[in-house]
């Protein structure tokens, strides 16, 4: 699902790191094959400068080993690998992000509009004043 949408900044910093765990639980893989994973998902190529420092702090967690292979026809690349600690952050992150958006959906969804009540101090009183009553 390819997007031209351009999404805020502030949301693909919440949900990239999860992104790019849940794209390396299928195996090895490097960083143009990651970025170009997140842009056909419909959330734009991420700059380098965004992509491999997250990997760098994934790599310092423990979340994944490197591995250089050579290329084909060209140079080497480096592999990255979600190693057991990484596959328990994407199943520790991956169901509190799905309550999340569930909360969000919930709260920003389309409701039907209610008519306003008006507050009873400022309704007309039912009984007629007590002076009136009298004559």
């Amino acid at each position: 699902m390819k997007s031209d949408t351009a999404w805020p900044s502030e949301w693909l910093r919440g949900v990239t790191e999860l992104c790019v765990l849940k794209i390396m639980s299928a195996g090895p893989t490097y960083g143009y094959a990651i970025a170009s994973a997140l842009g056909d998902a419909g959330l734009g190529t991420p700059k380098g400068g965004t992509l491999y420092p997250l990997l760098g702090r994934f790599e310092e967690a423990g979340w994944v080993t490197t591995e250089w292979r050579a290329g084909d026809g060209g140079p080497g690349r480096k592999f990255y690998s979600l190693t057991s600690a990484g596959r328990a952050a994407l199943d520790e992150q991956l169901p509190q992000w799905q309550a999340f958006t569930a909360a969000v959906g919930s709260l920003l969804s389309p409701v039907t509009p209610v008519a306003p009540s008006t507050p009873a101090a400022l309704t007309t009183p039912t009984t007629p004043h007590p002076e009136r009553a009298l004559s």
